[in-house]
């Protein structure tokens, strides 16, 4: 049975989460974002798409690399050459694999 919430304190739940989930992913460099890909099929950058999608929706103005900013606490460029390694020969064709159309 799923616990029935209004919907101001589900919002506030889910934005707790959200935030919850950003830090982790701050704190956690090391995984990679291919590595987030390949086990669950998003990523931080996919995260910076929906919360982009999210305010336009909204009727606010924030590109991608605002909402970039905003997930990974840093310009990406930063958190790029701070965090980011080379993908391995494997996890490139593992992705290639779960997603062709990329």
């Amino acid at each position: 049975m799923t616990k029935e919430f209004d919907q101001q304190t589900q919002t506030e739940l889910e934005a707790a989460a959200f935030r919850t989930l950003v830090d982790h992913l701050r704190e956690r460099t090391d995984v990679q974002n291919i590595d987030l890909m390949n086990l669950a099929g998003f990523c931080r950058n996919c995260l910076s798409k929906w919360y982009t999608a999210a305010a336009n929706d909204k009727g606010l103005e924030l590109d991608y690399e605002e909402a970039r900013e905003i997930v990974y606490g840093m310009p990406y460029s930063d958190w790029k050459s701070k965090h980011q390694k080379e993908a391995s020969a494997e996890q490139v064709a593992k992705f290639k694999e779960a997603n062709p159309d990329h």
